[in-house]
């Protein structure tokens, strides 16, 4: 199983799972099917609208018009929904950067100019052989645009992280928390879960009067209360800056 390790902004690293060659071609093929149907639909159109045209010319331009998108489909669908196909949402897979970087429209182009080799050319051969013996799983047009594809299903959970779920209309409480840095939130989030699911609360008490010490600050929140706030403060800080 090859992975990839991607750094966050928070500097969490987050182990990500290449996909096998098996799941790109049934996301390929289920966007293949979708082109298909497409393909049917433009031939019923333009059946339709043969009799008002009257020349097979117009018809064909009209029908070459009509199938525009579909040549580029893979290009349009990776760049408008952040390096996903229909095929790859439903498999639950994407296209990223290898350095973890936000993949620019050009890669997006390298990948689907260089299709023409991977794929139509040698009826798929190129891809396939270059994924199966890459250590990355990269076709060419992978290898050259910098990027591989991932599954969506983190094997790190969100939990497993300093990160929080803080919500878009969140307020925080303590104003001060930035003084803490990314080392001491895991310290504290690592210590906190051990204590919160032994129940040991001398260890909450110690943690938080700590947090308390470092910070200056002094609460009615009971401990748990506080070092939640704690959390998400600082999340929502780090997170919206």
């Amino acid at each position: 199983m090859a992975n990839l390790a991607i750094n966050t902004a928070q500097n969490v690293n987050l182990d990500y799972k290449i996909v096998s060659i098996g799941e790109r071609i049934v996301a390929f093929l289920i966007d293949g099917f979708i082109l298909y149907m497409y393909a049917l639909l433009v031939n019923y159109v333009g059946d339709a609208f043969r009799d008002v045209l009257n020349d097979n010319w117009s018809v064909f331009g009209f029908m070459s018009l009509l199938f525009l998108p579909a040549m580029f489909y893979s290009l349009l669908m990776h760049i408008l929904f952040n390096g996903q196909t229909v095929g790859k949402m439903i498999m639950k897979i994407k296209v990223v950067k290898v350095d973890g970087t936000p993949v620019h429209w050009s890669s997006y182009s390298i990948r689907w100019m260089l299709r023409l080799v991977d794929i139509w050319l040698f009826i798929g051969a190129i891809g396939i052989l270059s994924i199966l013996f890459t250590d990355r799983r990269q076709r060419l047009g992978d290898a050259a645009a910098g990027t591989v594809v991932i599954s969506t299903k983190r094997k790190t959970k969100i939990s497993h992280t300093i990160l929080e779920e803080v919500a878009t209309d969140y307020t925080p409480t303590f104003l001060n928390v930035t003084k803490l840095t990314d080392k001491d939130v895991r310290l504290i989030k690592e210590t906190y879960r051990t204590a919160k699911r032994t129940a040991d609360h001398k260890t909450l008490k110690q943690l938080r009067n700590r947090v308390e010490e470092v910070l200056e600050t002094t609460s009615e929140l009971y401990d748990i209360q506080y070092l939640d706030t704690i959390l998400r403060d600082y999340n929502y800080y780090t997170q919206n800056m």
